[in-house]
């Protein structure tokens, strides 16, 4: 789905309840109420796999499920996580979704600062979000960060070698770190502290 600049897809796991009312269904995807769910079939304004249903009581086969409102097509997605590229200064990533998919409750997996952009995890999946964000699975997040002064050898050295920062009790390390340019750091951490890649900058020397 392409939302002007920002790109987000759904996906969901392949399982799912053999049947389900529909009314159950538009309210489970973050169309409303049940009360008005009813309303919206009623009207004519959702159909299931091109056909205009009107009754909301309708047992529908979630599997492969394509249902429609207001001429846009969702597919049945027992779970949602979406992946999305976060612009720069933008209040918050969740106003760039579709109403539906917020009402769902979908959470960012960590996050971006304000004046970052990148690839993030959007998820109602709870399980999912544990298995990515816990700091025990140490999953690898890559960074490519612009610094203010050329960087060098001796900082990519103590980065890699451990670096302290405030209000920690031991050293952060970096997974991995090199010169992608004169002032371009690729760096790689499997932690999430606040603004941990510009405080591990800031405490080599640079910024």
């Amino acid at each position: 789905v392409v939302d002007g600049n920002e790109m987000f897809e759904i996906h969901g796991p392949d399982v799912s309840i053999p049947a389900m009312q529909l009314d159950r269904i538009l309210q489970k995807h973050g169309f409303g109420t049940r009360k008005g769910c009813r309303s919206l079939i009623r009207n004519e304004r959702v159909a299931v796999n091109g056909v205009i249903c009107d009754d909301p009581f309708r047992e529908i086969e979630t599997k492969d499920l394509i249902f429609t409102v207001d001429g846009v097509d969702w597919p049945y997605c027992e779970q949602a996580s979406l992946v999305l590229n976060k612009p720069q200064h933008h209040p918050s990533v969740l106003t760039l979704l579709p109403i539906p998919l917020r009402e769902r409750d979908v959470q960012p997996i960590g996050r971006l600062d304000e004046d970052t952009t990148g690839l993030l995890l959007i998820t109602d999946d709870g399980q999912l979000n544990h298995v990515l964000s816990s700091a025990k699975r140490k999953v690898p997040k890559v960074y490519l960060a612009t610094t203010k002064h050329p960087l060098d050898q001796a900082q990519i050295d103590a980065l890699l070698a451990g670096v302290v920062l405030n209000d920690e009790p031991g050293p952060v390390f970096a997974a991995a770190a090199e010169i992608a340019g004169e002032c371009l750091l690729r760096l790689t951490v499997t932690e999430g502290k606040y603004h941990q890649v510009k405080r591990m900058v800031a405490a080599v020397g640079n910024r």
